[in-house]
């Protein structure tokens, strides 16, 4: 999964062991060479998708790590594109390949913006966010959009029940709440509690008009269904 470039266990283990944000701070140098950035096949997918729903000016990319969805951005936005994350290390990461980029260090539930996006875009982040963390997320996002502004992120089908992958996100979120029971700082990351119906609800609640888009680069499973699905949703 690691390539000889990425982050050794005892790496890894102090991550673990840390707070979400000086957790990613220690792991930054080494992100990119490791299973957890967005792959470039998602995010080229997400930029063909975009591509007939413009055309869009500015650019905000919630949660953009080292500046991965920074490409999607910039392949889709006529005007300025923008970054925020709260690990400075991450950031540090995302200015050396994005120099042109605004990035802000920030919390993605406090927003520092007003409304002047017409995309915004997030990867790979939302598992760091607790249930009632995601409301107020889409909130967030939802008040610096304009009006007509489109929130967009991918979406993968959940794995079936009893398969391989089913149990692997069972067993690490099991081991995680576990971890965040008996050590602390708390590491959010869970893999099971961003489900298509409750996320549908909570941006709908945020006052936004949502639609799914098919992804069909990525594949079907074995039903036919897509294995992953963008995510539009629109703010009136």
């Amino acid at each position: 999964m690691f390539s000889p470039e990425g982050p050794t266990f005892r790496e890894l283990t102090r991550q673990a062991l840390s707070s979400v944000e000086h957790g990613y701070d220690l792991l930054a140098g080494k992100f990119d060479a490791t299973p957890f950035r967005t792959p470039d096949r998602v995010l080229a997918s997400v930029a063909d998708a975009l591509e007939p729903l413009g055309p869009f000016d500015a650019g905000l990319d919630v949660c953009c790590g080292t500046g991965a969805g920074l490409d999607v951005l910039r392949s889709v936005c006529a005007g300025r594109i923008a970054g925020v994350d709260f690990s400075a290390g991450m950031l540090a990461e995302a200015r050396r390949t994005h120099p042109a980029a605004t990035l802000v260090r920030a919390d993605a539930l406090a927003l520092p913006f007003a409304p002047v996006f017409d995309l915004a875009v997030s990867f790979g982040a939302f598992g760091h966010f607790l249930p009632y963390e995601q409301r107020i997320l889409f909130a967030q996002v939802h008040a610096a959009l304009r009006r007509g502004g489109t929130f967009a992120f991918p979406l993968p089908a959940p794995p079936r029940v009893g398969s391989v992958p089913y149990w692997t996100l069972w067993a690490f979120d099991a081991a995680m709440r576990l971890r965040n029971a008996v050590w602390r700082p708390p590491f959010v990351m869970y893999y099971r509690t961003f489900r298509l119906a409750d996320v549908r609800s909570a941006l709908r609640a945020a006052g936004f008009e949502v639609e799914l888009r098919a992804m069909p680069a990525l594949g079907v499973r074995d039903d036919g269904s897509p294995r992953c699905r963008l995510v539009v949703a629109r703010k009136p």
